[in-house]
This record gives structure tokens, C-alpha cells and sequence, in this order.
């Protein structure tokens, strides 16, 4: 099943881990810490419908609001950008049209942000760093979909992953940036 498709039949648990994870895999852009969503993951794998989700969600944005980018990232760089606005465009409501919105709105971003940092970009196929997003986030909902609750760590770890090759990808980069200065 395609991408999309997967999404489109999606739970309400299903959509909000599949943008949990794309803002996962992203989060070293904000230079965040392994544990900073781990209160998200843990409100999903409680009940997505309840009130922890809400409230886990205000803790996250502040403790994310004060965190910058890696190696002197600015406030401007695209990828950051699209980072916070994953953050920031996720919904309080948790039911299926806020979550299948952001989950769209996350997948596309976090495809952006791996496009904009593959050194390897090809423009005649996906590169690397795209094709690994699209095969974790097509993993993510693919345990969700075969396993409701309990898909859940499985895919916090398929994010790990991907959250551990884009840190990679994010400290060349800054030692990169900082060797032009």
C-alpha cells in the first residue's frame, strides 16, 4: 500500500504517530535532546483521545521553544523552519480531520527537510536520505495499522533510526559550516 494510502485509512493513533514520528526523525535540527517527545509517545500509547496528549503537547512546545539550531543554525535556515511548524502544527483536538491534516502536513515537511539536506540529491530518483524517510514513515503506519497500541514502540524505534542518520546528516553539516567560517 502506498503512502498515501496508508494515511488515508489511518486511526486516530495511527495519524498522530505517523507525525509524531516524521517531527522524531527531525528533531536534531532544533539541536532536541533523544527524550524531548517521549511524554508524546507515552500519552499515544495511553489513549490518543485523552487529555495527556493536550497537556504533553504545551509541555513539549516550551521546552522545544528555547532550543536552536546545531553548529550556529539560524533562525532562517528552511529545515528549521519546517521543524517548528511540525511542532507548532500540532493539533490540541486529537480527532481524525486535525490529526490526518497534520500528519499530511508533517510527512511532507519531514520529506522537505531530508530533500534539502541530502548531499547525494538526485534529481533522476529519490535520493538516499528521501527514500529512507518514506520507507520509516510508511513503517510507522504500517505497524500502527497491524498492531493498534501496541505498534506503537516499534515505531518509536523505527524513528530512533532515522532520528540517529539525520543527527549524522545535521553534525556534518555544522562541521561543515563552521569549517567556511
Amino acid at each position: 500500500m502506498s503512502l498515501v494510502e496508508l494515511v488515508a485509512r489511518a486511526d486516530a493513533r495511527g495519524l498522530a504517530a505517523s507525525g509524531l514520528a516524521c517531527l522524531d526523525r527531525c528533531l536534531p535540527l532544533l539541536d532536541g535532546g533523544d527524550d524531548v517527545l517521549r511524554p508524546l509517545w507515552s500519552a499515544l500509547a495511553a489513549d490518543t483521545a485523552g487529555p495527556d496528549w493536550a497537556e504533553e503537547l504545551a509541555r513539549v512546545r516550551a521546552e522545544v521553544a528555547g532550543l536552536g539550531g546545531p553548529g550556529g543554525t539560524d533562525g532562517d535556515d528552511e529545515a528549521v523552519l519546517l521543524v517548528r511548524g511540525m511542532l507548532s502544527g500540532a493539533p490540541d483536538d486529537c480527532s481524525v480531520p486535525a490529526l490526518r491534516a497534520w500528519a499530511d502536513a508533517c510527512s511532507a515537511a519531514a520529506l522537505r527537510v531530508h530533500r534539502l539536506l541530502d548531499p547525494a540529491a538526485d534529481p533522476a530518483g529519490p535520493a538516499p536520505l528521501v527514500a529512507g524517510e518514506l520507507r520509516r514513515q510508511t513503517a510507522v503506519l504500517e505497524l500502527l495499522a497491524a498492531h493498534g497500541p501496541a505498534g506503537v514502540r516499534p515505531a518509536l524505534e523505527a524513528s530512533t533510526e532515522g532520528r540517529r542518520v539525520l543527527r549524522a546528516v545535521v553534525s556534518r553539516r555544522a562541521r561543515g559550516h563552521d569549517a567556511r567560517l
